[in-house]
């Protein structure tokens, strides 16, 4: 096993287009304020080697921007979608309190054994995203990423990162629009360790 450090930044899409909702799968690309929020997110200084993103238009097209700004590879990853809240999808959280109260509180109380109606199991969500993460660390190795993706995505990745229960993974981290997060990932003869840097409004820091 080659020593390697990959340093990851995620950055969460900004508001779309019809404004805070159960969104899911439903694929609206950015509002103005989206784009004003993720454009900030991003300081001057930053620097990546490459760049990977959910295909989703919240997402993709942010993306595309910044590679076409770096000159640098973009990867399309499937698998990096958001989950699907099935019938919630296109509903505020206030709409889906009142008619489905209960279980949507059990399904944040404990989302494996709560699948939103019609929606995607927790398990199978968690799946692929942590298929995916695993994945870009090996392929892009010793390299400084950067993921632009969902809430629910960054809440898989740092919930395999620092072990926590996919129980608890949904609820245990706020991931607010154009919200950005870094993960180093140290590989060497000893193995791979994982460390969450930071979470919040990161700007341009040193790994």
């Amino acid at each position: 096993m080659a020593d390697s450090t990959t340093v990851f930044d995620l950055i969460r899409h900004g508001e779309p287009e019809g404004g805070p909702m159960y969104r899911g799968s439903k694929d609206d690309p950015l509002s103005n304020l989206g784009w004003q929020q993720m454009r900030g997110a991003i300081a001057q200084d930053d620097t990546w080697d490459a760049m990977v993103t959910s295909p989703m238009l919240r997402c993709a097209h942010f993306a595309q921007e910044l590679t076409d700004r770096y000159q640098i590879p973009l990867h399309i990853d499937e698998r990096l979608r958001e989950i699907s809240f099935g019938e919630w999808e296109g509903r505020t959280a206030q709409d889906v309190m009142a008619s489905d109260g209960e279980r949507l509180r059990q399904f944040w109380a404990n989302p494996t054994a709560n699948t939103p109606p019609g929606g995607e199991p927790a398990i199978d969500f968690n799946g692929r995203v942590v298929e995916s993460w695993h994945y870009w660390q090996q392929a892009l190795a010793g390299q400084k990423v950067l993921i632009v993706c969902h809430g629910g995505v960054i809440r898989m990745i740092v919930a395999n990162a620092m072990g926590i229960p996919l129980k608890q993974a949904f609820a245990s981290l706020t991931t607010p629009y154009a919200c950005r997060s870094r993960i180093q990932v140290d590989t060497s003869e000893h193995g791979r360790f994982q460390s969450l840097v930071a979470h919040g409004a990161l700007k341009a820091s040193t790994p």
